[in-house]
């Protein structure tokens, strides 16, 4: 695939050698449209915030008053469709293992959606942003995550089963819900457009994950401080997702009008003040108040006389970026005051183990997650049937 395509025809050939090159069949697709969609009246027509607000919406790249300012928004949509493509890589193996006929459907579909996002990033690249767009629409199909070359760390890591599978659809997914949003109220009007019919789909990855945990929980098999160690894992990725605390990129987003923060018209329409220094940081603390909140509701399904609450680990714990980046944190976000030896025994206590991972395989023999039935529109669709 080294020719850079000029149409967005050739592009859409490459994609399909794509799909064969990491083993997703066309077929699995079912009834599901691959296609572009936008929502311009969502998107709104005025620049909403920042340094242009008032004028009206960018609807051409030519339109974008600097090349500093198009390069950004380039950067952009070429890490929300590299982490779309990432995604199938990662889970599209999971499609054999499925723990029932509902489970493959909701794998299949929410990688069916992941591909239109892909799609809908790269069309935004192909269509406005000329050679440079091109280019970066092609390298979202030549990057893989089996490779560890995808843009960001978390879309790299493994994803061996379906524990990991639903942990990553509650919390990963969620981060992503977060960067669309952000997206939403972008002075790019394509971008912003783009974000209504994306968030709609995106709801159903959430709502497997949180689902999954639940009937998870119901089932009664998997044990509960195993249950928590893989939240741990994932909630410390997800964290991280949202960048350094104190970002000059975001920052420089806002002022461009670009990126906005998280529910931008709500506090606008509340005049609350924007502090562009810790944007990254005001999401992430969103983030982590409505996952507080979804794991307290799982903790109305334990068992009545349970001797675990599950919880979610503090925004310190385990990071890799930001100023707790390296730091030994206890779950609670408190410093670890021991030797490196010492942090690495409590680690071993609190993330999952290779023990977890072999126990996990007689666990998977059983009925571990309750069943959940197809509804008539799910199977009519034939989304996952053949996989």
């Amino acid at each position: 695939m080294a020719e850079l395509p000029k149409t967005w025809e050739e592009w859409v050939a490459n994609f399909s050698e794509w799909q064969d090159r990491v083993g997703f069949d066309r077929e699995w697709l079912g009834d599901f449209d691959l296609s572009i969609l936008f929502d311009w009246d969502r998107a709104g027509d005025v620049i909403e915030y920042g340094d242009y607000t008032g004028r009206a919406k960018w609807e051409r790249a030519l339109q974008v008053p600097h090349q500093n300012i198009r390069d950004a928004l380039i950067s952009m949509i070429t890490v929300q469709g590299d982490t779309e493509f990432a995604s199938v890589e990662q889970q599209r193996h999971l499609l054999d293992t499925a723990p029932t006929d509902y489970d493959r459907y909701a794998a299949a579909r929410i990688m069916a959606e992941e591909q239109r996002h892909g799609w809908q990033m790269a069309y935004l690249l192909m269509t406005y942003f000329g050679q440079q767009g091109r280019r970066e629409a092609q390298k979202l199909l030549e990057r893989n995550a089996q490779d560890g070359d995808r843009l960001l760390g978390a879309f790299n890591r493994p994803m061996p089963h379906w524990l990991d599978f639903f942990c990553y659809t509650m919390f990963v997914d969620r981060d992503g819900k977060f960067q669309l949003g952000m997206l939403s109220t972008s002075a790019f009007k394509p971008l912003a457009a783009s974000m209504g019919p994306m968030l709609k789909e995106e709801s159903f990855h959430l709502g497997t994950g949180s689902n999954g945990l639940r009937r998870i929980i119901k089932a009664g098999v998997i044990p509960l401080d195993m249950l928590q160690r893989y939240m741990n894992k994932w909630v410390a990725t997800a964290h991280d997702l949202f960048g350094t605390d104190s970002s000059t990129s975001a920052h420089w987003a806002y002022v461009w009008g670009v990126k906005g923060r998280w529910d931008e018209r709500k506090k606008l329409d509340a005049d609350i003040d924007v502090n562009k220094e810790v944007l990254n940081e005001e999401g992430r603390g969103h983030y982590h108040e409505e996952i507080a909140k979804e794991v307290e509701k799982l903790n109305g399904y334990l068992p009545e006389g349970s001797d675990v609450t599950l919880f979610v680990p503090h925004e310190n714990f385990h990071r890799d970026i930001g100023k707790f980046g390296g730091k030994n944190c206890y779950t609670d976000g408190s410093l670890f005051e021991g030797t490196e030896e010492e942090y690495a025994a409590y680690l071993h206590n609190v993330l999952p183990t290779a023990a977890d991972e072999e126990a996990l395989k007689e666990i998977f023999k059983q009925q571990w997650v309750e069943d959940k039935p197809l509804t008539p529109r799910q199977l009519a669709s034939g989304i996952g049937a053949t996989a």
